[in-house]
Parts: structure tokens; C-alpha cells; sequence
């Protein structure tokens, strides 16, 4: 080999080393959170062997649905190994089956407001947001939640299966809000 071939030699090596490491950590439950939501970093999936409850933290694909479709057309989500091609959700379950759900300025559940729940009716970039009508959750469904503001959660697409949980969300190495 020529010295020339060298620096090729050691880029092909720390591509796949990266490679390595980003493949062992997905093999891990690891996952990168960029959304606004919850604080930006590092994510681990830590199995949930019972049904998800109220005040849980979840990884959730999201149904690949219109509804989601649209969310990702106008960057609320991003791509990811889920139904349809999305990338799964990370938020707190507000909300389970049998539970009443009032949607107005903010959310009540069973009669109880819903902190940081106030909704918007036009996204950051001035497009309409229709929030959820409310309802009775369905069984099985989720009714999920952000504190974040401009979180794209219940509040506009309502529940979702709970089949879609992937695990418990577990901060790893975070920052941020």
C-alpha cells in the first residue's frame, strides 16, 4: 500500500467504526431526540411489560395515517422505521382508555385541566391546526401529551393505539428545555 492510500484507508476505518458504534447503540434501544418536545440527546427504550399508564414517558409510532402524513409533510415529524415511515414520538401518556377528554382553549381530563395544555390554532409558520374534537378515549387508545407549547401531540391528531408503544423514554445524555 502507498502513502498515498493511506488517508483513504483511515476514513473507510472511522466510517465503519461509526457505523459500529451508531449500529450497536440502535441494538441497544438508542435513539437521537432533535424535536423541541422533550430535551434534545441521547434516548434509551426500556421495555414496558405491562399496559402504558398515566404519566408515562413513551417511544410511540405514530399510525401511518393521513393525519400523519400531512404532520410530516409539514415538518412536525421527521422520517424514521415506524408504520408509514415516521419516526416515533416521544411523550407523556395524559390520557387512557374510558377517560373523558374536553378539548376548548385547554384540555381536561375527566374534568381536570390539564397543565400546560393550551391550544394553538395556527402552527410557527401561520397554518391552520385543528385541534381534536375530545371525546371518550377508546379502548386501547392513548391520549398523549407535551409541555412543550408547539408540541404536536393529542391536542391535534387525539388518541392513538397503544399498540404502537415501543417502551418506556429514559434520558440518557440530554440538553436543553
Amino acid at each position: 500500500m502507498s502513502i498515498r492510500h493511506l488517508p483513504l484507508l483511515i476514513l473507510a476505518a472511522g466510517a465503519g467504526l461509526v457505523a459500529a458504534v451508531a449500529s450497536a447503540g440502535w441494538c441497544a434501544g438508542l435513539r437521537i431526540n432533535m424535536t423541541p418536545s422533550y430535551p434534545c440527546g441521547l434516548w434509551r427504550i426500556e421495555t414496558l411489560d405491562r399496559t402504558a399508564a398515566v404519566g408515562d414517558l413513551v417511544f410511540i409510532c405514530p399510525p401511518g395515517t393521513a393525519e400523519f402524513e400531512r404532520a410530516l409533510e409539514r415538518g412536525y415529524l421527521r422520517r424514521g422505521l415506524c408504520a408509514g415511515g415516521l419516526s416515533p414520538l416521544i411523550k407523556t401518556v395524559a390520557a387512557i382508555g374510558g377517560q373523558q377528554v374536553d378539548v376548548a382553549d385547554q384540555v381536561s381530563i375527566d374534568g381536570r385541566p390539564l397543565p400546560d395544555s393550551g391550544v394553538r390554532h395556527t402552527d410557527a409558520a401561520g397554518r391552520p391546526l385543528a385541534p381534536f374534537a375530545g371525546g371518550v378515549i377508546p379502548a386501547g387508545g392513548l391520549y398523549l401529551h407535551s409541555d412543550f407549547a408547539g408540541s404536536y401531540d393529542s391536542r391535534y391528531f387525539g388518541p392513538i393505539p397503544s399498540s404502537g408503544v415501543l417502551g418506556l423514554a429514559r434520558p440518557v445524555l440530554t440538553f436543553g428545555p
